[in-house]
């Protein structure tokens, strides 16, 4: 497959509103993806994402701001095959073969893929004669990639794309998508499986209450949760009945003891960690845990306004 270069953003909103009623859905957001980014898009149920992945595929209007797909109004570029969608609850024609299926996509196009690349891309060549019917859950699922594929968008949006696929048919997904984003193209995808994130994103946004409040690289966002955690076990025999010290001793935020282990709260673990080294007492089994994507996005969807606040 040819690679894509495109100089306009893939994806830009600006100052973006969307109102159901009552409900602010979107509340004036800000956002630019350039080309060639595999970008994951968080939130707690609410949060705003399927109303912005409405406005990216013109399915829904902004009520107030602008949004442009490769500088294009979002209809306007799906209907030039710019941008292309994977619903989570989109079902598949039956009684036909793989290939016939993958190959009416391909007529649906304007400038579509081969139907045989779509089929590798998708690793889906060797049961292109299969009737969808009989595929298993992961081949179910990655048709539905190769039907979106084969229209060959520069930018794909992809919702919950493993939901219900066992460990192997996420591992056999994933790989497919690499593929895809190796060519240059542009993804976007939703999940609640943050391990996906930080295997398959270079970028984050997170949304709460119609609203971004996180953006970065997975690393940056997992170290909004407030630091790392770092455990050691008493070893001597003489214990404390609490904490050695409060906050801020050995320089952690926080310190928990729980029987023989201290767990500490800390934003520079190496600080801790010497200061715990220099520290008289006897311990072992020391362990140091950086911060979870989990523990940042409960943070930062936790600390998110609440609705009808600015």
């Amino acid at each position: 497959m040819d690679t894509v270069s495109r100089s306009t953003a893939a994806v830009a909103l600006r100052g973006v509103h969307k109102h159901y009623g009552p409900v602010h859905a979107v509340r004036g957001i800000d956002l630019d993806i350039p080309g060639g980014r595999t970008v994951a898009l968080l939130g707690p149920n609410g949060a705003g994402k399927s109303t912005t992945v409405g406005m990216l595929l013109g399915l829904t209007a902004p009520d107030a701001g602008e949004v442009a797909v490769g500088g294009l109004p979002p209809r306007t570029a799906v209907a030039r095959g710019r941008i292309a969608a994977m619903l989570q609850d989109s079902g598949v024609m039956p009684g036909v073969t793989v290939a016939e299926l993958v190959g009416l996509g391909h007529r649906l196009y304007p400038e579509p893929l081969p139907v045989a690349g779509a089929l590798e891309l998708a690793g889906l060549t060797a049961v292109a004669r299969r009737r969808v019917d009989q595929l298993s859950g992961g081949q179910l699922q990655r048709l539905k990639f190769a039907l979106v594929a084969v229209g060959n968008p520069d930018t794909m949006v992809l919702d919950e794309p493993t939901r219900a696929l066992d460990v192997q048919g996420r591992r056999e997904f994933w790989t497919a998508m690499r593929g895809y984003a190796a060519t240059g193209r542009t993804i976007v995808f939703a999940t609640h499986y943050l391990d996906e994130v930080e295997q398959n994103a270079d970028r984050v946004v997170v949304m709460a209450r119609g609203g971004i409040v996180a953006d970065g690289t997975p690393g940056s966002v997992r170290a909004l949760a407030g630091g790392a955690t770092v455990r050691v076990r008493l070893a001597g025999p003489d214990r404390p009945p609490a904490p050695p010290g409060g906050a801020g001793w050995l320089g952690a935020s926080s310190v928990r003891l729980r029987g023989d282990e201290v767990t500490l709260r800390t934003t520079d673990a190496d600080a801790t960690v010497r200061a715990l080294v220099a520290a008289p007492l006897d311990w072992c089994d020391l362990s140091v845990t950086p911060p979870s994507l989990d523990d940042s996005f409960l943070h930062l969807t936790a600390a998110a306004p609440e609705e009808g606040s600015r």
